[in-house]
C-alpha cells in the first residue's frame, strides 16, 4: 500500500543554493536626482560666472579707459598746458621700464614734445624714461605692459600720455571674476539645497504609498488605495487597485473550489471510516492489522481535509471561546500518541481553527517518531506543542522560522506548519519554533483575547 501524505509532513531539505547573483543597482531616485542637481549647480555656477566675467570684463575695460581719458583731459592736461621748465632727461632708460626699483608703478604719465624727434619734457615718478610713443598718437593703445591714452596739448606739438599698468587691469578683472564666482557658487548651492528639499517633498508620496501598501490587505472588504495625493501617482493607484481586484477574484474562486472539494470529500471519508470500523469488528484476526492501517491512513486524509477547511476559513472572523489545556488535550485523538497538558491556563481561540492546527501538528509529531506530546502555555495566549520526536537541526529550524515569518510557505514548510501559522495569524499572532533541548516545539500565538 502506498502511504498517504501526512498533513504535517516537513518538506525535504532545500537544494543547494544557486551561485549568488550580483544585486541590481537600486540607488534611490532621490540620491540620483540630488547628484544630478549638484553637478548641474556646479556647471551652472561656473558657466554663469564665466558669462558674467566676459560681460563685466568689457565694462571694466571701458570704465578704466574712461578713467584714463578723464585723468588726461580734466586733471593732468590743464596743468601741463601751463609753461614749466623741462626736466633733465638724464641718461636714456630702457624702453617701457620703470625707473624706480621694486614693484612696477601702476599709473604713470608723460609730456612729450615732437620737434626733431620725440623728447620727454616731464613725467611722473616711476614712469618710463623715454617716450611711450615714437610719433604723436592720440587715443587708446596697448604699448608693452601699459594701456595708454594720448592727448594733444595743442602747443609746440606736445602730447600727454596717461598710462595704466596692464597688471593692474588684470588684477581688477581677476577680482571681478572672483567676486562673481563667490556670489554664483553660494547661490548655486542654495538652489541645490532648495531643490533637494523640494525633491524630498515631492517623493514623499512614494514613501507614503509604500507604507500604505505594507498595510494594504486586498482581501479585506472595501479595501482600496483610493485617490492619489499627486496626479502622476493616480495611474499607479488605479493599476494596484485593479491588480488587487483580479487577485481577490482569483483567490475567491480558488477558495470556493477547494472548500467545495473539501466538503465533498469529508462526507465519503466519514463513511469510509464507519465502514472500516464495522469491518474491523467482523474481519478475521489476520486481516485486522491491514484494515487498521487503511483506517489510520483514512483518518490522516480526513485530517488533511479538516485542515483545508480551516485554511479556507482563515479569512473569516474568528469565534473565540475559552479552552482549558486539560480539556483540549482530552478531546484530541491520541491513537498511538500520548497527549498531556501542563498547567490549567485557559486560551481564547476559535475551536475549529485551533483543532485543525493541533491535529496537523500532532500528525507531524507522530510521523517524526514522537510518542508523547505536551501542551503548555509559556506565555498568555500562547500554546506550546512540544513532542519527544527526533526534532530538527538548528539550521533547518531557523530556515523554517524565516520562511514562516516571511509567509514563504511554498516548498519550504509542510502543510501542517503552514496551517498552524495561518491559524495563528487569523488570531492576530504568529507561529514560532523555539529552541528546545529534545524533540520539536511549536508556539502557537493566538493574539490578544477579544474584548
Amino acid at each position: 500500500m502506498i502511504p498517504l501524505p501526512g498533513a504535517g509532513d516537513l518538506p525535504p531539505a532545500l537544494p543547494p543554493a544557486m551561485p549568488p547573483v550580483p544585486p541590481p543597482d537600486r540607488r534611490s531616485i532621490r540620491t540620483r536626482l540630488l547628484r544630478a542637481l549638484l553637478v548641474w549647480a556646479l556647471l551652472w555656477s561656473t558657466a554663469l560666472a564665466f558669462a558674467v566675467w566676459l560681460a563685466v570684463r568689457e565694462e571694466v575695460n571701458e570704465l578704466l579707459d574712461d578713467g584714463l581719458k578723464t585723468t588726461a583731459e580734466e586733471v593732468i592736461g590743464p596743468l601741463l598746458r601751463t609753461p614749466a621748465p623741462p626736466l633733465d632727461n638724464g641718461p636714456a632708460a630702457p624702453a617701457l621700464a620703470s625707473a624706480a626699483p621694486g614693484e612696477p608703478p601702476r599709473f604713470a604719465w608723460q609730456q612729450v614734445e615732437y620737434i626733431d624727434g620725440a623728447r620727454l619734457l616731464r613725467h611722473s615718478a616711476g614712469a618710463p624714461l623715454q617716450p611711450l610713443r615714437a610719433t604723436p598718437t592720440a587715443g587708446y593703445a596697448d604699448v608693452g605692459g601699459w594701456r595708454v591714452y594720448g592727448l594733444a596739448l595743442g602747443a609746440d606739438a606736445q602730447m600727454l600720455y596717461v598710462a595704466q599698468s596692464r597688471v593692474e587691469r588684470a588684477e581688477a578683472l581677476d577680482e571681478v571674476a572672483l567676486a562673481v564666482l563667490m556670489a554664483g557658487v553660494p547661490m548655486g548651492l542654495l538652489g541645490l539645497l532648495w531643490l533637494g528639499a523640494r525633491v524630498r517633498q515631492e517623493l514623499a508620496p512614494l514613501t507614503e504609498l509604500s507604507q500604505r501598501l505594507a498595510r494594504h490587505d486586498p482581501l479585506h472588504p472595501g479595501a482600496g488605495l483610493g485617490d492619489a495625493a499627486h496626479e502622476e501617482l493616480q495611474p499607479v493607484h488605479q493599476a494596484i487597485d485593479a491588480l488587487a481586484a483580479r487577485l481577490t477574484r482569483r483567490i475567491a474562486q480558488e477558495r470556493a473550489f477547494t472548500a467545495h472539494a473539501a466538503h465533498a470529500l469529508r462526507t465519503p471519508l466519514a463513511g469510509i471510516d464507519a465502514q472500516l470500523t464495522v469491518a474491523l469488528r467482523e474481519a478475521p484476526a489476520d486481516l485486522q492489522p491491514r484494515l487498521q492501517r487503511v483506517r489510520t491512513a483514512a483518518a490522516r486524509l480526513q485530517r488533511v481535509v479538516v485542515g483545508l477547511l480551516a485554511l479556507f476559513r482563515s479569512g473569516v472572523e474568528v469565534q473565540r471561546v475559552p479552552h482549558e489545556l486539560a480539556a483540549l488535550a482530552a478531546r484530541l485523538p491520541t491513537e498511538g500518541l500520548q497527549v498531556q497538558a501542563l498547567g490549567s491556563e485557559a486560551l481564547a481561540a476559535d475551536a475549529d481553527l485551533l483543532t485543525a492546527a493541533l491535529l496537523n501538528l500532532l500528525d507531524n509529531a507522530q510521523r517524526h517518531g514522537a510518542r508523547t506530546v505536551t501542551l503548555s502555555s509559556p506565555a498568555p495566549q500562547v500554546l506550546r506543542v512540544h513532542d519527544d520526536g527526533s526534532g530538527l537541526p538548528a539550521a533547518r529550524r531557523a530556515d523554517l522560522q524565516r520562511a514562516l515569518d516571511a509567509e514563504d510557505y511554498a516548498g519550504r514548510t509542510g502543510l501542517g506548519l503552514m496551517l498552524a501559522d495561518l491559524v495563528a495569524r487569523a488570531h492576530g499572532g504568529r507561529l514560532k519554533l523555539p529552541a528546545v533541548e529534545t524533540g520539536f516545539a511549536a508556539d502557537l500565538g493566538l493574539g490578544p483575547p477579544a474584548a
